[in-house]
């Protein structure tokens, strides 16, 4: 009698175990729709196929960029990147952040207080806090937050495996 309850629970736990993988690992997120009215510099866009993306990118930066995940704090060597230049898209090479606007939040994840141009970005509510996504191919950067410093007050706080850092000439 109780081998046959010990069987059912395990057999309830396996296909809610495998319920969940289905609905939430391995299906497919919808693609994202970015809001009415947001542009890019010079209304550029990049879209593609999920096939595409992942074909492109390595697996950490899809399930960051495309994905909606976040790095491990100090797992990239961006958060410690201090020579000039520029920060990109890993997916359409957007001109993001500049290497004046980043400073050393203390948090394991490059910083910056503004963006190049104001709409090489955008934002989105994400729960409590705001998602920032590129403007030219809807990637997930990380979030922005309202403790950074001068000038702006602002904190992009970003994953650096979906930027390509540009050392300047």
């Amino acid at each position: 009698m109780k081998s046959s309850h010990l069987f059912l629970l395990i057999a309830f736990l396996l296909a809610g175990g495998l319920w969940f993988y289905g609905t939430y690992v391995a299906s497919p997120r919808p693609p994202h729709r970015r809001p009415p009215g947001t542009t890019s510099p010079g209304n550029r866009r990049v879209e593609k196929t999920d096939a595409e993306w992942k074909s492109m990118l390595t697996r950490a930066q899809y399930n960051v960029a495309r994905g909606g995940d976040t790095e491990w704090p100090n797992s990239s060597l961006l958060t410690h990147e201090h020579r000039r230049g520029m920060y990109a898209c890993v997916c359409c090479h957007n001109p993001l952040f500049n290497s004046k606007t980043k400073f050393d939040s203390n948090t394991g994840w490059p910083s910056f207080y503004a963006p190049t141009v104001p709409n090489a970005v955008y934002t989105e509510p994400d729960g409590n806090r705001t998602e920032v996504r590129c403007s030219v191919c809807d990637a997930h950067l990380g979030h922005v937050f309202n403790d950074g410093p001068d000038p702006t007050g602002l904190r992009y706080c970003l994953n650096g495996v979906v930027l390509v850092f540009r050392p300047a000439n």
